[in-house]
């Protein structure tokens, strides 16, 4: 059960002042901060202020600064407004007394209306799949070299280890947290908030033929936005379908829709990299 309180312990922040927040990073984070930890817990920090039902539908942050995982976060919320049936708030997260991020996330009262979607795209069953572990561990890698995430990726389509090549810049990817979070939708929410930064930048790297262990590279996430469509499990196999239009000026441009095991479009992604190549 290492899985599930490492994640569920992540986004179980602690309350310290009216409307603020700290949060912890787990042992055997590296020297940053994960981008998806601090999008996940200001999430949650947010919802901490939201008592009436309304479940998000919509957020989106600025990375300013790199964070320390020895340092607690402090997440300050601002009420920005409840209307009749939109709640926003505004979410600044602090270290050493300097903002690290801040976000904005508009929650809505559960209603009916029309509904259209594009369809999931094919793609092979997960059980079919490697997961990141096992991929590593096939290419003759100890699997426990990089950090074991309490979220399980199995690429459709893995590039080789320790080689560059030029790919297509989309991606396919299935992925689940490794242990049910249980059924409230706010926490599956802020569990899939966590995930969605883990794989998204890749297909902005996958047209340059990258060596992820040149030591040149220089990666970082800038900004990431997030709508939620529909409530989802994620507990359940979910497909993250990525592609990247651009890429220019030491950025790149990253696009996700992630569709639920029943082919429910769940939630949409968007997010700006930082890609340098020294």
């Amino acid at each position: 059960m290492a899985e599930v309180s490492e994640l569920v312990s992540i986004l179980e922040l602690e309350p310290i002042e009216l409307d603020m927040y700290r949060g912890q990073t787990p042992p055997g984070a590296g020297s940053r901060i994960y981008g998806g930890q601090v999008v996940a817990q200001a999430m949650a920090a947010a919802y901490r202020t939201i008592d009436d039902g309304r479940l998000c539908h919509s957020m989106h942050g600025y990375f300013m600064r790199p964070g320390d995982p020895k340092t607690p976060i402090l997440f300050q919320v601002e009420r920005v407004r409840d209307g009749g049936s939109f709640a926003v708030r505004r979410v600044v997260a602090l270290q050493n007394g300097k903002q690290i991020f801040n976000l904005a996330a508009s929650f809505q009262t559960p209603e009916e209306g029309f509904e259209h979607q594009f369809d999931m795209p094919t793609a092979p069953a997960p059980d079919t799949l490697l997961n990141e572990e096992e991929l590593r561990a096939k290419a003759g890698l100890d699997p426990a070299s990089r950090r074991i995430w309490p979220v399980e990726v199995r690429p459709v389509d893995p590039a080789p280890q320790g080689v560059a090549e030029v790919r297509e810049p989309n991606d396919m990817c299935w992925f689940r947290a490794r242990v049910s979070v249980g059924d409230d939708v706010a926490l599956n929410q802020c569990a899939l908030a966590y995930a969605s930064d883990m794989t998204l930048l890749d297909a902005s790297l996958r047209p340059h033929a990258v060596d992820w262990d040149s030591g040149r590279l220089q990666v970082a996430s800038l900004d990431h936005a997030l709508w939620f469509h529909k409530a989802s499990d994620f507990s359940q196999w979910h497909l993250y379908v990525q592609d990247s239009p651009s890429a220019s000026g030491g950025r790149g441009f990253n696009r996700g829709s992630i569709y639920g095991p029943d082919g429910a479009l769940v939630a949409s992604a968007t997010q700006e990299a930082l890609i340098r190549f020294r």
